[in-house]
């Protein structure tokens, strides 16, 4: 299954991504960012429902100069601490910069968010290839795409959305930067439960991949570098 995953994340194709069961059990759309459409926020802020975000490799962030929102909030009282999240108390969230491109309007609209995620991607490939960056130039912020900086070392270090999703464009040699968001059940509010997500997967001809499959193939990988 993870094979067709990377397929179909190379083909610009939505990917349905599952942590882990000791994790936050959650379900996230996953899509490269580079393909994204105004079609496809539709997709997921009406069948998705949780926050679209945006993930980029951590080589990438460092060169744009994203930082991470805990780091760069440190002064104030509200900035989260060691031990805050429940389900990953070791490390601090991924979040960091929320950005509008400049050519956006309110930043909120589904083609003014798919100008934000495709040109997040020209800026990484860029920075990742050697070329010029101009991020403050492209982006302003506050914005309404959050970005979401992986950890150094990916899945060796954190087993988030966030690094998974970076782990999988990796492994399917794209550019690294992956548009995500939660799937929410309607009825109860809380996370979609992985049976209906599968399920969901099967209507819509999506593959479902589990975070063990994606971590077990990235092992594999590794040894082979």
């Amino acid at each position: 299954m993870i094979e067709k995953a990377l397929a179909d994340l190379r083909a610009g194709k939505f990917v349905l991504l599952y942590d882990f069961d000791d994790r936050e059990r959650e379900t996230d759309f996953a899509i490269r960012s580079d393909a994204v459409t105004p079609k496809h926020i539709l997709q997921m802020r009406k069948d998705g429902g949780g926050l679209i975000c945006t993930a980029v490799h951590p080589v990438a962030a460092q060169r744009l100069g994203l930082p991470f929102a805990s780091d760069a909030l440190r002064a104030m009282a509200v900035a989260e601490r060691e031990g805050d999240i429940p389900y990953d108390r070791k490390n601090h969230s991924s979040f960091s910069l929320w950005v509008n491109h400049r050519n956006t309007f309110t930043g909120i609209t589904d083609r003014d968010r798919a100008m934000t995620v495709n040109a997040i991607a020209v800026q990484v490939k860029s920075a990742l290839n050697g070329g010029s960056v101009n991020f403050h130039e492209t982006f302003r912020t506050p914005g309404h795409m959050a970005l979401l900086r992986a950890a150094d070392g990916l899945l060796d270090v954190r087993h988030g959305q966030t690094e998974l999703s970076i782990a999988m464009a990796d492994m399917a040699e794209i550019t690294p930067a992956v548009t995500i968001c939660e799937m929410l059940d309607d009825e109860s509010g809380n996370a979609l439960s992985k049976a209906d997500a599968k399920a969901y997967a099967r209507k819509h001809g999506f593959v479902f991949v589990e975070g063990k499959e994606v971590l077990e193939q990235w092992k594999k990988e590794r040894k082979k570098r």
